[in-house]
């Protein structure tokens, strides 16, 4: 077999330097030079190069530190609207449109210590080809996470993921937890009898109550934007209202990392049909990531501007030397 003409590094960076288009076309025009490979050598790359999301990992380990931190686990839609020929685009529910739309959903385990916000493993939700729900993702990259060395100070996750069986694997692992909890869940406060979690009177300190299947948790209220109230638990009985903020804080860095991953690394554009192509892609746009993360951590350059940066040297280029011109008059 002869080798492969694009590696999949050379696809990362062009999904760190690219700004509209993201198709395996484009990537081909850009590079340059007698072995510069064509488009359907990149089609190639995506579509029979096996996704591998230790490749993710590999790229990681050198951002975290493993006895410390938290990890945040957390789920996106990326938006497909118009891409329902390709093979894993699905119905999910999104949180930015606030209603079920075409996508691709993507779960990812997250390493922040308030600074850094580097994703150390991902997985595709599509339970239709690989039979495996979010709960089980979520339960797989814990379990990698501990055979990688973890020591968590925390793991921090949203009411989809607060099921027994991820709290009981967590218990099991030796890691505290905090989540976000629904309104209906039952819980015991005083050994009289189970009761929906929102029928209690809850101190700005937090209560001590019985989770129902579980054992002893520390519940807190809060008022959300739109004025709904929202309940939240953790295992730590000792952890404190100021406590859960910082937590709430560290566990919003997965949406400041969502955010850049849409509009920096080009992981919604990719209209390659294949599910392995996609699967290639999102983990590429994953990987670029990090090494704008890993850049942003070395120099204090945010990610939108070391894409601009390197826009803003093409056009000095073009300034110096334009090609568009008015022709010259006509002569009389």
């Amino acid at each position: 077999m002869n080798p492969a003409r694009c590696a999949d590094t050379d696809y990362i960076q062009f999904l760190i330097a690219a700004t509209e288009a993201f198709s395996c076309t484009e990537a081909a025009r850009v590079h340059t030079g007698i072995d510069a490979p064509a488009h359907d050598a990149i089609t190639r790359m995506l579509t029979r190069q096996p996704p591998d999301p230790a490749a993710v990992w590999a790229d990681a380990v050198g951002l975290v530190a493993r006895e410390r931190g938290v990890l945040v686990v957390d789920d996106t839609t990326l938006d497909k609207p118009y891409g329902r020929q390709i093979d894993l685009v699905t119905r999910h529910w999104s949180g930015t449109h606030k209603r079920v739309v075409w996508g691709i959903n993507l779960a990812t385990l997250l390493w922040t210590d308030g600074r850094a916000v580097v994703p150390v493993d991902v997985r595709v939700y599509a339970k239709a080809t690989d039979g495996l729900t979010k709960n089980a993702h979520l339960r797989d990259m814990l379990t990698t996470a501990a055979a990688r060395g973890f020591a968590p100070e925390s793991v921090l996750f949203d009411s989809w993921y607060s099921g027994l069986d991820n709290l009981k694997l967590l218990r099991r692992l030796g890691w505290r937890w905090m989540c976000r909890i629904k309104s209906n869940r039952q819980v015991n406060p005083d050994g009289t009898g189970n009761v929906a979690v929102s029928a209690l009177t809850i101190p700005g300190a937090g209560l001590v109550v019985h989770l129902k299947g579980y054992g002893l948790v520390r519940v807190f209220r809060t008022e959300a934007p739109d004025g709904h109230a929202e309940h939240w638990a953790s295992d730590d009985l000792t952890m404190t209202e100021s406590g859960r903020v910082t937590r709430e804080g560290l566990a919003w860095g997965i949406e400041t990392y969502h955010r850049g991953l849409k509009q920096c690394c080009g992981i919604e554009r990719c209209q390659v049909r294949s599910a392995a192509g996609q699967r290639q892609h999102l983990l590429c746009a994953v990987r670029a990531f990090l090494r704008l993360e890993a850049h942003r951590l070395r120099t204090g350059t945010s990610w939108y501007e070391a894409k601009r940066a390197i826009i803003r040297d093409a056009v000095r280029h073009y300034l110096t030397h334009p090609l568009y011109q008015l022709p010259p008059p006509p002569t009389a």
